[in-house]
């Protein structure tokens, strides 16, 4: 049996312990209880819900499900993979241990619990760490504390989502993994990230491949950099601004925008968003003064 951290004790104090009795659990009817849409886990696996479902058959719901009172009924903040397999069961009534959680509290949990479980894609993780860090104002360092990850972990975890589209895609759907997508965001284009990627997802590239790859692909760069390197003062000083301005705008857009120019004088400006509310976070932050 694994050991298990600190962090994990404090859930298991929080949720009721499976191998112990429950304090302060109480019923209530399937209709009163509804997912968190918030919640960072956006896909469940139906086959494991079911083979859950049957266990719970067998042996009944040993961990009660955690909820919160919100508007007229409450709201899951641990525990929905429970749910739904109580659900496919047509329970009417499930055993539940009621907690007054705010949304950050509810958010913070929520994460922790599928982190410890393994049950995030990359990408949800990515995406639950970075809504915790500008929505509820956490650091990198209370995330790292409560999550039990290192700072540089979360800070490579949230990079992922800087990556083009489509590998993004891949690591939703797992024929990427987080180290192999990590070496593949060392590429200097899109077209060198996919070209890796898609070796990657048909295994015939390993992480060790991706970095010789992508140094190798780093030396070509350099080579025709310094063949096109600019050749007067006042070049070189506009490749310097647009470099700046590209690190400026990252950081505080916290995504990976891209300045293409011929002189420095004029260009176009490409911010990665991918989906909608993103793009709403990037036109507020772009608009407030």
């Amino acid at each position: 049996m694994a050991k298990k951290t600190g962090l994990g004790m404090g859930l298991d104090a929080l949720f009721g312990d499976n191998s112990g009795e429950s304090t302060g659990v109480q019923t209530l009817r399937m209709s009163e209880i509804e997912p968190n849409r918030k919640q960072p886990r956006q896909t469940f696996d139906d086959a494991a819900i079911a083979e859950l479902a049957d266990s719970i058959r067998q042996h009944g719901l040993i961990q009660p499900i955690v909820v919160r009172p919100i508007g007229a009924g409450y709201q899951i903040v641990a525990g929905e993979r429970r749910w739904r397999a109580c659900r496919m069961l047509g329970m009417s009534e499930v055993p539940v241990i009621v907690k007054d959680f705010d949304d950050a509290q509810t958010a913070q949990i929520a994460l922790i619990e599928n982190v410890q479980r393994e049950d995030l894609n990359p990408v949800e993780e990515a995406m639950a760490y970075r809504t915790l860090m500008e929505e509820y104002d956490m650091t990198q360092e209370a995330l790292s504390k409560a999550v039990g990850k290192s700072r540089s972990a979360i800070a490579n975890a949230v990079r992922l989502l800087n990556l083009p589209d489509e590998i993004v895609e891949m690591l939703k759907k797992r024929q990427l993994s987080a180290g192999q997508a990590k070496a593949i965001a060392g590429a200097d284009t899109e077209e060198e990230m996919l070209e890796l990627a898609k070796l990657a997802a048909a295994g015939k590239i390993t992480v060790r491949g991706i970095e010789k790859a992508v140094a190798k692909m780093s030396e070509t760069d350099e080579e025709e950099a310094e063949e096109e390197k600019p050749d007067t003062p006042q070049k070189r000083a506009n490749l310097s601004f647009i470099t700046e301005m590209e690190l400026s705008l990252e950081k505080h857009l916290s995504r990976k925008v891209k300045i293409s120019t011929k002189d420095g004088e004029k260009g176009t400006i490409t911010i990665d968003f991918y989906e909608q509310s993103e793009l709403s976070e990037i036109a507020d932050k772009l608009t407030m003064y």
